[in-house]
């Protein structure tokens, strides 16, 4: 705590309108980062796309991010008017995110430092993203004066509730961590309203501190196109049977999920095994590491290795083709906050099977833009992505729905809110500091 001083209580009266300058803190990976590898995913969609969108309001964004290389320069344009800034903090590689933790006061140093070169009132509100973030973000909060927004994406008690078999737990350090953040930041961003209801339920968040905004979709990259040419483009047959899997490959994420069911659907004689092509694009991540090449061995044991195609992570137009090409997407995560890839395929007109957890009840609009599948019996799932992609008139029908459904949300709403945020959590902390002289 602090008494805030005449210059940062400026920079709050300041923001009976939106900010100036914002600092994003994004400690474990770096928006510059190819999502659907390592830690990246997409929280780094987020800050892209959300930042970029300031920057085009006249808000000036600086990003914080952890220097994992040192080829990387102290600070790139990741777009006009959104600047990254590489802090070293630890070695550059071979750092897991439960090691990062110890990092934490290095990168704080950095941040600080940072802003010091300027006159003060330089920042005028601090956006973390992620607990580790958070942590930073409390210490910039109290330091400059400024309010402290921040973004969860997951939280550890959700994600321990339903893990994968054989996953590791989150820690209690995180679940510590959290909760320190959860009390200090002055707005929380939920994803949707059952992660409003987490934070409520599990972490004790004042309800007013919660604001829920739904993460969008680039509507202008994500869109309906040629299918045919999409295949073309992957080398796939034009009248295969293509079922996809985009993303991270780690167990939260269950990719197993849709090898196993189609697996399933080559035993029932559902689909002829040389029409059957299943697409997984994406890296391992996560507790993913520790088996790097756990798909491809499951793969061979099941005995579809001759349908599977392995692609590494794609982005812009070639992750476009992946979406168009597909007849069906799965989402068969054992919890997501949202689910990013559910809209980004609904956008590009395929239909989505996603597990019914999460956020992924509203990402999908079940029976309308997809089918959401409770639990993850392989069988179960089998009859799902039959359903959608054997039968050309439920396809076609999804298909209208899913790219209605994805239309409702985009990255442009999503700003919008944020920023509205943002003018809110300064007016709270404005009282927090004139009602009690402190920041609290």
């Amino acid at each position: 705590m602090r008494v805030a001083s005449s210059a940062n209580d400026g920079a709050v009266i300041r923001l009976h309108r939106p900010p100036n300058r914002v600092a994003v803190l994004s400690v474990h990976t770096s928006p510059l980062e190819q999502p659907g590898t390592g830690d990246a995913g997409g929280m780094n969609v987020y800050i892209t796309q959300t930042a970029t969108r300031m920057a085009r309001r006249g808000i000036a964004v600086e990003v914080f991010t952890r220097a994992t290389s040192s080829d990387l320069p102290p600070v790139a344009e990741l777009a006009p008017g959104v600047l990254v800034r590489h802090v070293h903090a630890g070695p550059f590689e071979g750092l897991g995110k439960d090691e990062l933790p110890a990092q934490l006061c290095a990168f704080t140093a950095g941040v600080l430092r940072a802003e010091a070169r300027h006159e003060p009132g330089y920042y005028d509100l601090v956006h973390s993203h992620y607990w580790l973030s958070g942590q930073v973000g409390w210490l910039a909060r109290d330091r400059w004066g400024v309010p402290l927004v921040h973004s969860a994406h997951t939280l550890a008690k959700v994600k321990n509730a339903a893990l994968a078999a054989g996953d590791t737990p989150e820690p209690r350090t995180r679940e510590i961590g959290e909760q320190q953040v959860v009390d200090q930041a002055d707005q929380l961003i939920a994803n949707t309203a059952v992660e409003a209801h987490q934070l409520v339920d599990l972490y004790e968040a004042a309800p007013d501190k919660v604001n829920t905004v739904a993460p969008g979709v680039d509507l202008d990259l994500f869109r309906p196109g040629d299918r045919a040419a999409a295949r073309a483009a992957l080398g796939i047959r034009p009248d295969a049977v293509v079922l996809a899997f985009v993303g991270r490959i780690q167990p939260l994420k269950a990719p197993d999920v849709l090898l196993r069911a189609a697996a399933e659907l080559l035993a029932r004689g559902a689909v002829p095994r040389d029409k059957l092509t299943v697409v997984v694009a994406g890296g391992p991540s996560g507790t993913g590491l520790e088996a790097p090449t756990a798909l491809h061995e499951l793969a061979a044991q099941l005995g579809i290795a001759d349908v599977m195609r392995f692609l590494p992570p794609r982005r812009g137009a070639a992750l476009v083709d992946v979406y168009r090409a597909a007849d069906v997407v799965a989402v068969p995560s054992h919890n997501e906050s949202f689910g990013l890839v559910a809209l980004e395929a609904q956008a590009c007109g395929t239909p989505v099977v996603a597990a019914a957890v999460g956020g992924l009840p509203v990402a999908v609009a079940d029976r309308s833009s997809g089918l959401l599948v409770r639990g993850h019996d392989p069988g179960t799932w089998a009859e799902a992505l039959c359903r959608v992609a054997l039968d050309p008139g439920v396809r076609a029908r999804l298909a209208a729905g899913a790219v209605a459904h994805a239309s409702e949300f985009s990255w442009d709403r999503t700003t919008d809110a944020l920023v509205a945020g943002y003018v809110e959590a300064a007016g709270a902390f404005r009282r927090a500091v004139f009602d009690t002289g402190v920041a609290v």
